[in-house]
């Protein structure tokens, strides 16, 4: 069977349409590159200093909360399988506004997304090519913005080839990060279980699990240190509805979609709360109030690799680059969408020849280009990764908490459909709004806190300009009607 796609490009009603090339393999590993984000490599030492122990409550809470999204996502995919994505039901389920906004507003969060992971690029390059200079010293970027550049448009030309090679990038992307903290979660038990010392600044330390709970109990700075951990913490989580996005090109969703979404709790608790809690045995959670630093390089060096860092800052960089490829694979395929429901220039929704959505990859990898003027008015990579990066969240919060009102309001309309689903959401009734009363929680705290304010406040004025833009759009075509879903090939490619 060839990797290329068929010939045909066209529907019955001559609309072209995506391939199903994505198989198990692919979707499964996605689902997993989506589950562990940069965030986990980034942001955990920061995290750590914030919460001590009690973060890997925090991530056990977070990601239950978006167990339950994902499933309500999971079943409003299957009941239709001409959903290419949650664009898709929300148009469907609410009505051509929603449809707008679920699709812009994904577009530029990944956008956003994007250009956040194309700074870290940057700053992983500038690792190897000034090793003995801090972040505070850095003042010339230029050769790793070079390198960063090269490697952005690597992804997009491996984007535009096909699908199925997206996939290919993504699933080795991801098994990457998955062998490395394997990895670490194996030395830190082994130094546990050895009780390993190592010598610190003040003495001889000794890994210990009792470290969780010894230094000031489990909830060592108290409610409010608690509380400031969510703000850090759902940034990691961003891109785990990504699998939703990539619905319309798997083989078999029916299949891969109920394994992909029922698997992420326990990759969650392997990848995110095994992890940190192997970290913090080995070293006290306070360490990281001086130094919040990855605690990914710091385990190795305990141990004495030397290349510890160069290592794993091959690691970070993949994850990045992962991030950056899911990016430019969405903002593409959210234009694509928008495009064929008459919401966007209609260039955007035609396929090359290779059946991508060629002209929305060029601009999204274009809008994404923002990160380089931010990056050297930034002055340092840090201060532009933050400033970008928070402006995330309010759009993944809406995002989220999108795909439940869709999901009650599928309910309500479709009862038949819920009572026979073979993948039903649990605790259907009442878990869309527990969870939607989380998510006003973390809105709430994000607001409440300095640092995450007024990037979180910058998302309003998006929500207030899309608004404007659909009633102005809504005038000139005088009302835009209900789209039907496109139609997609079910058939695989020959």
């Amino acid at each position: 069977m060839s990797d290329e796609p068929a010939a045909s490009t066209q529907a019955a009603d001559g609309q072209e349409h995506l391939q199903r090339n994505l198989k198990n393999r692919h979707i499964q590993l996605i689902a997993i590159g989506g589950a562990i984000g940069t965030g986990l490599f980034m942001g955990s030492g920061k995290t750590i200093s914030l919460a001590g122990p009690s973060l890997l409550l925090i991530y056990v809470i977070i990601g239950t909360m978006l167990f339950f999204v994902m499933r309500a996502m999971g079943e409003l995919l299957l009941h239709n399988l001409e959903y290419k994505s949650f664009q898709d039901f929300a148009r469907d389920m609410l009505g051509p506004w929603a449809g707008f906004f679920a699709g812009w507003t994904y577009w530029v969060l990944w956008v956003v997304t994007a250009s956040a992971e194309i700074i870290a690029i940057a700053g992983y390059f500038d690792f190897w090519i000034h090793p003995d200079q801090t972040d505070a010293q850095q003042q010339d970027l230029t050769l790793a913005m070079i390198c960063t550049f090269v490697l952005l448009m690597a992804l997009l030309g491996c984007n535009l080839l096909t699908v199925k090679l997206f996939g290919e990038i993504e699933f080795w992307f991801a098994l990457i990060k998955i062998v490395a903290i394997l990895l670490l979660i194996a030395v830190g038990i082994w130094m546990i279980i050895t009780q390993f010392q190592y010598s610190t600044g003040d003495g001889v330390a000794t890994a210990s699990v009792a470290h969780l709970w010894d230094h000031g109990g489990f909830f060592p700075t108290g409610t409010e240190g608690f509380l400031a951990g969510f703000q850090i913490a759902v940034f990691a989580f961003i891109g785990i509805e990504l699998i939703g996005t990539a619905a319309a090109e798997t083989s078999d969703p029916n299949k891969t979609l109920p394994k992909a979404i029922n698997a992420i709790p326990v990759r969650i608790v392997i990848f995110y709360v095994l992890s940190l809690a192997v970290i913090m045995s080995v070293t006290p959670w306070e360490n990281y109030v001086k130094d919040p630093s990855s605690p990914f390089v710091g385990l190795f060096r305990l141990i004495g690799i030397t290349a510890a860092a160069g290592v794993m800052n091959f690691v970070v960089l993949t994850s990045a680059s992962s991030s950056s490829n899911s990016g430019i694979f969405s903002t593409s395929r959210m234009l694509y969408g928008l495009s064929l429901a008459k919401q966007a220039p209609e260039s955007f929704g035609h396929l090359s020849k290779r059946k991508v959505p060629a002209k929305a990859l060029l601009l999204s990898v274009a809008c994404t280009l923002i990160a380089f003027p931010v990056l050297m008015l930034g002055k340092n990579v840090v201060n532009a990764f933050v400033a970008v990066s928070s402006v995330s969240v309010g759009l993944v919060l809406f995002m989220w908490s999108l795909i439940l009102v869709c999901y009650i309001r599928y309910r309500k309309l479709h009862p038949e459909a819920h009572k026979n689903a073979a993948f039903k959401m649990p605790g259907a009734s009442f878990m869309p709004w527990v969870v939607l009363v989380f998510f006003v929680f973390i809105l709430g705290l994000l607001l409440w806190f300095d640092d995450t304010r007024i990037p979180v406040s910058l998302t309003f004025p998006w929500f207030i300009g899309l608004t404007i833009a659909w009633f102005i759009r809504r005038r000139k075509r005088g009302g835009i009607p209900r789209s039907p879903m496109p139609h997609l090939d079910s058939q695989n490619p020959s």
